[in-house]
């Protein structure tokens, strides 16, 4: 049994483990805390029942747009994990936080062009759609979809923030009451 939660400080190095043995693309240490820091709210892990870290989810919030927008930095699950659902799960933990705690429009990421496996995940599975293509993204030259997926909660009203928060601060809900469940894969 695997179970999705929300990460915590503790998490980083097992998550920075399961990034550099999955993906090619790896990370300081720095820009793991950087994100649990800024969106504690947007970081979840799949532990397995021994209480191993067996995939992850790393998301942010876009600051420097004038849309109110998610961004997925980076999501791996191990090889013997796959084909469970748990990167299904991950997604959809990660975005329902995004839209209950900040109130995010849509959600981005990146995928290269040659992982077919993921980009059927995004397109497939969980209806993210090609925004645009990225030429030489990676470091390797390889060019990247840049995907997005809408997403339905947000209210199109117009409001405005006396506090100094702005949509982006998650000043807009508490973190208590996500509505974001524990969600349990067999």
């Amino acid at each position: 049994m695997v179970c999705i939660r929300k990460a915590t400080v503790d998490d980083l190095l097992a998550m920075q483990e399961c990034n550099l043995f999955c993906l090619p693309e790896n990370y300081q240490m720095k820009y793991y805390f950087y994100h649990i820091l800024s969106w504690p709210q947007l970081l979840y892990v799949a532990e397995d029942y021994n209480g191993k870290i067996v995939g992850y989810v790393l998301a942010k919030m876009e600051e420097e747009s004038s849309e109110c927008h998610g961004h997925i930095t980076s999501l791996a699950v191990l090889r013997t994990h796959r084909k469970l659902g748990l990167a299904t799960k991950l997604m959809i933990a990660a975005q329902n936080a995004m839209e209950q705690v900040y109130e995010a429009e849509y959600v981005s990421l990146h995928v290269r062009k040659s992982n077919r496996a993921a980009f059927n995940l995004y397109t497939e599975t969980l209806g993210y759609k090609i925004h645009d293509v990225e030429a030489k993204y990676y470091a390797d030259g390889e060019d990247a979809y840049d995907m997005r997926k809408q997403l339905k909660g947000k209210k199109r009203h117009h409001h405005h923030h006396h506090h100094g928060g702005g949509c982006c601060s998650g000043d807009s809900k508490t973190e208590e009451g996500t509505g974001v469940p524990e969600a349990k894969a067999e």
